[in-house]
């Protein structure tokens, strides 16, 4: 009997071992945040500038808020779905959120400061719902969204540079004067149309949607019953755009009425009778 007392033990040892529970995904966040401030040495929350957080297999993030003076985030590499976590962080001037499984980034508009913000390699789909969050977002000079869905849009760059004028840098790419200036052709000339074809009682579509693919306009053309000098016509114009296209061609022409002087006799020919007695003719010149 005297293996007795060690078998008991053995048997208690086993029916008291604690089962461990994984953690959750705050916690792994929470956890992650606590071993960085420790790399850094931080012991206030307000001594904390910047927070590497990347390629922890993050699918959640604790609550940043604490860190109001926090100005350098990075998360990228991570497989994080959304970015509520960040509300207060005012400060926050670069944010990196590339390489992630993004697909909505609703409560950016709350980071006035932000100046570089990467986006790239996630799942936004939504160009209309990702410029809105934008917008406010007035400091924003560095912008990359490529390898996202909505980079499939229909002219989507000329768009983003549309919405958001003060990005300097788009997908790594300086954003150019010609890109402007055709962003401008494309988008402000058809705002400046609607208010044209109002005065013709019609309406144009000017409105573009990015998941339509874009249709070259045909030439303009006059009609053939058409006449720029005193048209008193009545030309019934089935697209209103037409209509438009003929009212700018006549208020652009200009006409100069001048005597021409070489039909006018000089004093010897009159005495020579040279041109006998044929008026002077007057000359119009038409400039468009």
């Amino acid at each position: 009997m005297a293996w007795a007392p060690n078998h008991l033990a053995r048997a208690f040892r086993h029916s008291t071992r604690v089962v461990s529970v994984p953690e959750t995904a705050l916690e792994i966040s929470l956890r992650a945040v606590e071993d960085q401030l420790k790399i850094c040495g931080h012991k206030r929350d307000a001594d904390v500038f910047e927070l590497f957080l990347s390629q922890k297999e993050l699918t959640e993030v604790i609550d940043l808020s604490r860190f109001k003076k926090l100005k350098y985030l990075w998360l990228h590499h991570n497989k994080l779905h959304g970015i509520t976590f960040l509300t207060r962080n005012y400060c926050l001037t670069e944010l990196y959120l590339n390489n992630n499984a993004i697909f909505e980034i609703e409560g950016l508009h709350s980071l006035p400061s932000l100046h570089i913000l990467l986006l790239h390699h996630n799942e936004l789909t939504d160009i209309d719902a990702t410029v809105k969050e934008l917008k406010g977002m007035l400091n924003l000079k560095s912008l990359s969204l490529y390898q996202n869905p909505l980079c499939q849009y229909n002219l989507y760059r000329l768009y983003i540079i549309y919405h958001l004028p003060g990005v300097e840098l788009l997908d790594r790419n300086q954003v150019t004067e010609k890109e402007r200036r055709s962003m401008i052709t494309i988008f402000n000339h058809k705002k400046a149309h609607i208010v044209q074809s109002i005065a013709f009682r019609g309406k144009a579509d000017a409105s573009w949607n990015p998941r339509s693919p874009f249709k070259q306009k045909p030439a303009q053309r006059i009609p053939p019953d058409f006449s720029f000098a005193n048209n008193v016509d009545k030309t019934v114009f089935d697209d209103p755009e037409d209509a438009v296209f003929v009212r700018s061609m006549k208020r652009s022409a200009m006409a100069i009425t001048s005597l021409n002087w070489d039909t006018v006799p000089t004093r010897e020919e009159k005495y020579l009778d040279e041109k006998g007695t044929e008026s002077a003719q007057m000359v119009t010149i038409t400039l468009r």
